[in-house]
């Protein structure tokens, strides 16, 4: 009976969120982050913007901190229509196109340009395109405009200064089959742990390291107890801005242009943004003694890359995969 209600009170918020998105009036649009994070300000400029460049025929409501429910509840209300945006990694769409799992592999691409030239392929908007027909859900505009991170580090209790330093390293995974394996394959020894237990862990020895975006090292206080940070540049990752199609068709084509136009803003803003942050974290944290080096990161690329293959000769990768990746490579 819960079910039944649920789903019967999503219908009518659907309702109700359609006739106003006939009037051009107020989307609704979900977040993890709070207010006062550096996405969440993102996401604030996002809905100012889209006020300023609709001329008020469209606002976006933004509602931080999963105040409309966890994934699987505001994607359901996503594609309902009674959400119109959701702002989260598209890894959360393969449920209705696995291969979006594999928009951010680690130590696939040579650097952030490739990645981006990788997420504009066919073979990504195919993807997308998958994702729409089952969900009627896809991305708002360019997949890579706003950045996350905006980059990933190791942070370890003992210098990285390269690949070899990370063999037999005790590193601390989230419970990712694939993640553990990718790191295993790298030669370290992996070990699992929530992400609230790491401080507490490396402190005691058990692990040496962590993989973390730049944004969450200071704010976790792991420079405290590891105190060599290494920019290994493990993935790239965007925010997806995963919005409900038919809302987004039935705008007017001038309060599309507008809410593109801010959405493009929006992704400027997350780049200026996120980098002040991570240069001022930097700065302040090597003020107390900790060390900051940026890697040579071809080795790594290199390691995986018979570890991928092996994955394509089994059948565990999108087909087609490894000839898109090749295929996005400069010359």
């Amino acid at each position: 009976m819960r079910s039944i209600f649920r789903f019967l009170l999503v219908l009518v918020s659907a309702s109700c969120i359609a006739t106003a998105s006939y009037a051009g009036d107020v989307w609704r649009m979900a977040t993890k982050m709070p207010v006062d994070s550096p996405e969440g300000k993102v996401f604030q400029r996002f809905a100012d913007l889209t006020d300023k460049y609709t001329s008020g025929d469209l606002k976006i409501k933004v509602f931080p901190n999963e105040q409309l429910g966890k994934e699987n509840a505001v994607l359901e209300q996503l594609q309902a229509g009674a959400v119109n945006i959701y702002a989260e990694g598209f890894g959360y769409m393969k449920k209705w196109a696995p291969e979006l799992a594999w928009t951010s592999p680690a130590f696939v691409f040579d650097d952030y340009d490739h990645w981006v030239r990788f997420m504009d392929s066919n073979l990504v908007k195919g993807w997308f395109d998958k994702a729409a027909k089952q969900s009627g859900v896809r991305p708002l505009g360019n997949p890579t405009a706003i950045l996350r991170g905006p980059y990933r580090v190791m942070v370890a209790n003992k210098p990285i200064r390269g690949l070899s330093d990370v063999s037999g390293l005790k590193l601390r995974m989230h419970s990712n089959k694939l993640a553990i394996a990718t790191w295993t394959h790298l030669g370290a020894e992996v070990i699992t742990l929530p992400w609230t237990e790491v401080h507490q862990s490396i402190q005691k020895n058990i692990v040496q390291a962590v993989n973390s975006p730049i944004a969450l090292v200071k704010s976790m206080r792991f420079n405290e107890v590891a105190p060599n940070i290494a920019r290994h540049n493990e993935y790239w990752q965007s925010v997806g801005f995963m919005m409900n199609v038919a809302a987004y068709d039935r705008l007017s084509e001038k309060t599309r242009k507008g809410l593109l136009k801010a959405y493009n803003e929006a992704g400027d803003y997350s780049r200026e943004v996120m980098g002040s942050i991570a240069a001022s974290d930097i700065t302040e944290m090597k003020s107390k003694g900790t060390t900051y080096v940026e890697l040579d990161t071809k080795p790594f690329v290199k390691r995986m890359q018979s570890f991928y293959q092996k994955m394509a000769s089994s059948g565990e990768l999108p087909t087609g995969f490894l000839e898109a990746v090749e295929a996005a490579r400069s010359k």
